[in-house]
């Protein structure tokens, strides 16, 4: 190639179909942003709970074993108090979930 010449387009970012645990990993990342502003809202804390027992049965339907360490570790960080380290636990934990699925969904993995 030449300086003047352009390299290869860049490829468009690989966006994996969502599947019942994509969704569950979404619906989690989301919930666990909202605490953010609302730290005390044991409802969204009870929906986390039911988040992540979804995600450990789906997870184990498809021999991800890495994501159900990851979940047995956010579930104990669900069941501690409030707080804002609480939260970032449970932030990162789902960030890192939704990143597993997408590896495998795209075969990287």
């Amino acid at each position: 190639m030449t300086e003047d010449s352009e390299g290869p387009a860049p490829r468009p970012p690989f966006q994996p179909l969502m599947d019942r645990l994509g969704e569950l990993c979404v619906a989690g990342r989301d919930s666990a942003t909202y605490l953010w502003q609302v730290p005390d809202d044991a409802a969204v804390r009870g929906r986390i709970v039911e988040i992540l027992a979804e995600i450990r049965t789906e997870a184990v339907k498809s021999g991800r074993r890495e994501m159900t360490r990851l979940v047995d570790e956010m579930q104990t960080a669900a069941g501690a108090s409030p707080s804002p380290q609480q939260v970032e636990i449970l932030q990162d934990g789902f960030e890192r979930l939704t990143r597993l699925w997408q590896s495998a969904k795209s075969g990287i993995f």
